[in-house]
């Protein structure tokens, strides 16, 4: 039996980022955390389960991430994963911080577009991430502990 590995990213260039990870399919069984939007496919994962997407400077931020953490804690307590390994952005956070909290092994792959700069995930993710990955050298700068895994394009 393959071991389970919950893959999380937003929507957008998070989703096209941890699509790459595909391959791990092969050798893992894996299920991806998602926000709700329009997407051409998502086939790569054998199951796929859909947050709402959030927006920090909306009224109701606070209210709907509360609700992200009720279904990211659902979601985990059905799949039990082995590890989880996110892209961001900020709804796939209740997801690994749980978690975390449950004792599994998180990676985070900070984003291609960060060059120069962390992401308020990346910040969060730093803290918490067994293994923090940074697609450019400069960003080693910025989170010394992290590896330096090259593009994941």
């Amino acid at each position: 039996m393959k071991q389970k590995i919950c893959l999380a990213a937003s929507l957008g260039g998070h989703l096209e980022e941890i699509a790459r990870l595909t391959e791990l399919g092969n050798k893992y069984d894996l299920y991806l955390v998602t926000e709700k939007g329009g997407f051409a496919t998502l086939s790569f994962c054998n199951q796929v389960y859909f947050l709402n997407h959030i927006n920090r400077k909306e009224l109701l931020f606070l209210p709907k991430f509360i609700k992200i953490f009720f279904r990211s804690f659902y979601i985990l307590v059905k799949e039990k994963p082995y590890s989880i390994i996110s892209t961001g952005a900020l709804a796939t956070y209740p997801t690994c911080l749980l978690g975390k909290l449950m004792g599994k092994q998180i990676i985070y792959i900070e984003s291609f577009a960060r060059v120069n700069s962390a992401s308020l995930t990346g910040k969060l993710m730093y803290r918490i991430a067994d293994l923090f990955i940074v697609q450019w050298e400069e960003m080693l700068k910025i989170f010394p502990k992290a590896v330096y895994g090259g593009g994941i394009f």
